[in-house]
């Protein structure tokens, strides 16, 4: 008759037992094990615990295969032979509390965690385990009852929290799991982490709950600080701040610091205008709790974060402390001092900026001091002041300058030069909407045969100004001086301005695109005739502007505006009511 391989196997161990240490036999059971021959990690496992009964591994060995055949009731006496002899043990205790609870002998199970809990009065150890056993029984009403009893008898608000937060999670009670995390995280802080973690999966009906209960008044600041970071996470961040900011005077100053350098990284993550405002308001606190040499490149990289929301009135105080700071180092002032000056130049404070820019001297490298002038010099063309716009590109011979330059030559009215220096400029310099506006500029001027007009150049300002009443009087005037070649062109942008402004002047925007579209057989009729179209369908004359428009493309069938054309055509047509 074949013996089993198991059989054959557990023969070989016995022959050759004694000669086998411990380890060779607790190996052999497991590499048995691994091949899913678990009565031969059996007989393997039990040849060790016969020699060495407190063999831990031997025993969890057989704690795991002895189920898999149906022989786990062997483990009880193992299990308590081992506990005997070795009774401090709290490994050998949980294996024996398993196994009482796997073969349902709950009086035994209470009697060794009542013996346990005597011996060390002041553990949850007995009760985490017998909890544990509980749930791997599936007896989730059980364990909580075993948890709550352990934090009774122990004495501690946060003991088995989070056990008792993962008995919640697996209920789908969210708001309860924030209880005993807020409890976990206020009993160890550096379980703070492993709470955001597990609370972020809450769905999202449960969120408020969650963020409620970790933040009411009264809760722990830990359990705040969890609440800020599930806050950034749900992309809340201006609520993540708020929740943050009523921490910061919790002691240890090194432990805020700490949360505050870690709260800012996470808003630094946000893309929003509002996340990086956080970001920046985080690191000007923590600027505030840090050693000099990190609060100066605390407050240079808030400040860049305000300046990524758009928040100067925030990135100015940050900026200004870095420049006035003398124990900074120089390179850092500089950076500072320089952006400072470009927030002068944005907010229009341009007599400041210019001190400042002065002020920096040799001390920036002549590159960023030239970029700034430039700033400034497009800032002062914009505002009007072109004199001193010019004197600040003295030495400068860059294509930036030289397009800044151009501006200043068409304010003046000295169409030549702004042509020319346009066209030398070329396509590179400044941004694309910058050179966008000059090619715009410069088909205008192209049809403006004349070498200069002091009232075109004055129009032009005042619209790049934003005084469109202004630039619009301006232009008209502008309009009846020119040649006749590019009167056209002229009447189109004062047509263009008065439509913009309405009201009153939509009658006067039409008749200039109308002198514009009677002149026929130039290049800007097209664009007259589209612009009188929008115009009339903006009045509700949907009818009048399909005829121009159909006008446009059959009459300007080569014109670059034909496709925009008939996209308002189908447009207006579809406005017209049917009879």
């Amino acid at each position: 008759m074949r013996r089993s391989r198991s059989a054959l196997v557990a023969a070989a161990l016995i022959a050759f037992g004694p000669r086998l240490a411990p380890a060779q036999s607790v190996g052999a059971g497991f590499n048995l094990e691994r091949q899913g021959n678990y009565a031969g990690a059996a007989d393997a496992y039990r040849l060790t615990v016969a020699s060495d009964p407190t063999n831990l591994s031997a025993l969890l060995g057989l704690e795991r295969v002895l189920p898999q055949i149906g022989r786990q009731g062997e483990l009880l006496g193992l299990a308590q032979r081992a506990a005997r002899m070795d009774s401090t043990n709290v490994d050998l205790r949980a294996l024996l509390l398993r196994t009482y609870v796997a073969l349902g002998e709950g009086d035994s199970a209470d009697a060794l965690v009542k013996r346990w809990a005597a011996a060390s009065p002041t553990s949850e150890a007995p009760y985490r385990e017998w909890a544990i056993a509980l749930e791997d029984q599936s007896d989730l009403i059980g364990a909580r009852r075993v948890l709550l009893l352990g934090r009774t008898k122990v004495g501690r608000p946060g003991v088995l929290a989070i056990e008792l937060a993962e008995l919640d999670e697996r209920s789908a009670d969210w708001e309860d799991a924030a209880r005993e995390w807020a409890l976990a995280v206020a009993a160890d802080r550096r379980q703070s982490a492993a709470a955001a973690s597990v609370l972020d999966r809450a769905p999202l009906e449960q969120r408020e709950a969650v963020i409620k209960v970790l933040t009411a008044e009264g809760a722990p600041a830990a359990a705040r600080r969890v609440g800020a970071t599930l806050l950034l996470g749900w992309h809340r961040p201006d609520q993540a701040w708020t929740a943050f900011a009523g921490t910061l005077d919790a002691p240890p100053v090194s432990e805020t610091a700490y949360a505050l350098r870690e709260f800012a990284d996470r808003a630094g993550a946000e893309p929003t205008r509002q996340g990086q405002r956080v970001r920046g308001l985080a690191l000007d606190r923590f600027a505030a709790l840090v050693p000099p040499e990190l609060a100066v490149r605390a407050r240079m990289d808030a400040a860049q974060a305000f300046l990524n929301a758009r928040d100067v009135a925030e990135a100015r105080p940050a900026l200004a402390k870095v420049a006035g700071d003398s124990t900074a180092p120089a390179g850092i002032r500089i950076e500072a001092r320089e952006a400072v000056a470009r927030l002068e130049i944005e907010s229009g404070a341009l007599d400041s900026a210019a001190a400042m820019i002065a002020a920096l001297g040799e001390a920036a490298g002549a590159g960023v001091r030239e970029e700034l002038s430039r700033a400034l010099a497009r800032a002062l063309v914009n505002a009007g002041a072109l004199d001193r716009a010019e004197a600040s590109l003295a030495g400068d011979s860059s294509v930036d300058a030289m397009a800044t330059r151009g501006w200043i030559a068409l304010y003046r009215g000295d169409l030549v030069t702004a042509r020319r220096l346009f066209r030398d400029a070329g396509p590179y310099a400044g941004s694309r909407e910058e050179v966008t506006d000059r090619v715009s500029t410069i088909a205008l001027l192209y049809q403006v045969s004349d070498a200069k007009s002091a009232r075109l150049g004055a129009g032009l300002l005042a619209l790049a100004r934003g005084d469109s009443a202004a630039a619009l009087d301006t232009l008209l005037r502008a309009a009846a001086e020119v040649d006749s070649a590019g009167r056209p062109v002229v009447r189109l942008l004062a047509g263009q301005v008065a439509a913009a402004l309405g009201g009153g002047r939509d009658s006067l925007a039409g008749a200039l695109f109308a002198s514009v579209v009677r002149s026929g057989g130039n290049s800007v009729a097209p664009a007259a005739e589209l612009a009188w179209a929008r115009l009339l369908v903006r009045q509700g004359d949907a009818a009048g502007a399909v005829t121009h428009l159909e006008h446009l493309v059959l009459t300007y069938p080569d014109s670059a505006l034909v496709p925009e054309a008939r996209r308002e055509l189908d447009r207006a047509k579809g406005a017209i009511p049917k009879s």
